[in-house]
């Protein structure tokens, strides 16, 4: 047809915007969501989350979404579950039922039952020594592993749109080259991490220079350093009071990714808490010592003045021997024949003055 016609005929490529990258990171710490659960459930949790990302996956047929648990003792996937020997071959007794319902969106249902697959072997795997020997959750590494998939995620994408587009168009359409906008949403019940202060430092900074938003919603507890995170990165940081509401505030605040919320206002934190922990005691403090050669801060004067991260002997000055501020002397009144100067004067004026 080319030869008979006389014209070039080149493949259109769909044009569209960027696809999305949503990984959630849900915090399963049983001590939380125990206290938690004459409140908000997590099975009824686990539902809102799973209608927000039926909901963030309709809004682009491209889009793309990861669930990570933060459990006590490590992080585990929920969705995509990792490969094992005996899935390598085609399941029949362990195959979800409900994957043929002709009232569900077959995608929507793959993730439904991959995810409460993966969350029911998580809470049967885990032990009651588990639970007895810490009350805190493995969020640094939950961090991590989002962090990983998203760069991995991200190159993949780019190989294969430089691959699928022609070259003479590939750099006509400025939003095109953005690549797959990725962020994470942190759903944390836990209380303050202070003793994973520098874990989760690291990860924020990566995601700051790889310019990934980190959206925190806290439905319990309050912590200092995922508050940090979000403000560091450009997210968005809430803290529910009535956690029941939990469906509407992440339809309403973090359905929209980057691209979205360039037109929107998004909820902003009014006061940050910036404080840190310290690297011998892992607490939380308002005035600590910094190393001046690795920065490493002590809440107080480490033994000996050396430093327990780079061994550098501090040179400690005379803190606390003088006062901050220094009193200022009290001017004696000035007196001309006995009698008081007019501006040293003290007193109530006359009627008519």
């Amino acid at each position: 047809m080319n030869a008979i016609d006389g014209t070039d005929h080149y493949e259109a490529a769909v044009e569209g915007p960027a696809p999305s990258l949503l990984v959630i990171v849900l915090d399963t710490n049983p001590h939380a969501w125990a206290l938690l659960a004459p409140t908000l459930p997590l099975s009824k949790a686990i539902a809102n989350i799973l209608v927000f990302i039926n909901a963030h996956l309709a809004v682009n047929n491209a889009n793309q979404v990861a669930v990570v648990a933060s459990h006590c003792h490590r992080a585990v996937w929920l969705y995509p579950r990792p490969p094992t020997a005996s899935e390598d071959v085609e399941m029949t007794e362990d195959r979800p039922l409900n994957l043929d319902d002709a009232n569900k969106y077959r995608p929507f249902a793959l993730i439904e039952e991959s995810l409460l697959a993966s969350l029911r072997d998580l809470i049967s795997t885990t032990t009651e020594n588990d639970i007895s020997t810490t009350n805190t959750t493995q969020m640094a590494g939950a961090l991590t592993l989002a962090l990983s998939y998203i760069n991995k995620a991200t190159i993949t994408f780019s190989d294969i749109d430089t691959s699928s587009k022609p070259t003479s168009t590939s750099l006509e359409n400025s939003e095109n080259t953005n690549g797959l906008q990725s962020r994470i949403l942190v759903v944390s019940v836990s209380g303050d991490l202070a003793h994973q202060y520098i874990p989760i430092m690291n990860t924020t900074f990566a995601a700051q220079r790889l310019r990934i938003p980190i959206d925190i919603l806290k439905l319990a507890g309050d912590t200092v350093f995922l508050q940090q995170a979000s403000d560091t990165t450009k997210g968005i940081y809430m803290q529910l009071r009535s956690p029941q509401g939990l469906l509407q505030y992440l339809m309403m605040a973090f359905l929209p990714d980057q691209t979205s919320r360039k037109h929107l206002v998004a909820p902003t934190q009014e006061v940050v808490d910036f404080r840190a922990a310290c690297f011998c005691h892992r607490k939380v403090v308002d005035i600590g010592f910094v190393c001046s050669i690795c920065l490493s801060i002590f809440c107080s004067p480490p033994e000996g003045a050396i430093c327990l991260t780079c061994s550098t002997h501090l040179a400690l000055g005379d803190y606390g021997a003088k006062p901050a501020v220094v009193p200022r002397k009290r001017k004696k009144k000035r007196r001309v024949n006995g009698v008081d100067t007019p501006s040293s004067r003290v007193g109530t004026p006359a009627p008519g003055e």
